[in-house]
């Protein structure tokens, strides 16, 4: 009886661990995934950047701007402009609006990505409002600002030849409502 006690208990041990590693594995995975995102650029996810690199190609890109909400937020957002055309290297300077139009305070964020995907590596922003908490109040609105550029490197990867437009693209979501709790003091 002992062996198969001893069975048993090294079954249940191996089966807890492998449980334990599962949750582990489920609650990194979404960090790990972005990590890997920003990293490599897979999925559009764009660089970030500090300056420019320090160069402009005469290679004219046209930057189209996409606004999105989630369809639990309510709130109204929008490029104020539809596209920019500049050269590959150069500084581009673009805004985007959201309004509140609800009676509650809502905190939001954005999430972005480019498309297509595969220039995600190259596309670099300075300035962002992205993955930072926004607070609207009732009737609020705001503009904010993205500071971005091409990376000259773009140039090297063949792949990439026939790219000449772009699309940067922002989602809002509403975050928890722990937080908007938190921001109207309730």
């Amino acid at each position: 009886m002992t062996s198969a006690s001893n069975k048993n208990g090294r079954t249940a041990g191996i089966v807890v661990t492998i449980v334990v590693g599962m949750i582990g594995l489920a609650y990194a995975s979404v960090p790990l995934y972005d990590l890997f995102c920003r990293v490599t650029g897979y999925g559009g996810t764009t660089q970030r950047a500090d300056m420019l690199a320090g160069q402009t190609i005469d290679r004219d890109m046209k930057v189209r701007f996409s606004a999105n909400v989630h369809r639990d937020m309510p709130w109204d957002f929008k490029p104020q402009q539809v596209s920019q055309k500049l050269k590959v290297g150069e500084q581009g300077l673009a805004y985007f609006e959201a309004h509140n139009p609800t009676n509650q305070t809502i905190v939001g964020t954005a999430t972005y990505n480019v498309a297509p995907h595969k220039a995600g590596t190259y596309f670099a922003k300075i300035e962002c409002f992205c993955f930072t908490e926004q607070v609207l109040q009732p009737g609020e609105s705001v503009v904010m600002p993205v500071v971005y550029f091409i990376d000259p490197l773009i140039e090297e990867d063949r792949n990439l030849n026939e790219v000449t437009e772009v699309t940067l693209s922002y989602t809002f979501f509403v975050m928890d409502d722990e937080k908007v709790e938190t921001v109207t003091g309730r």
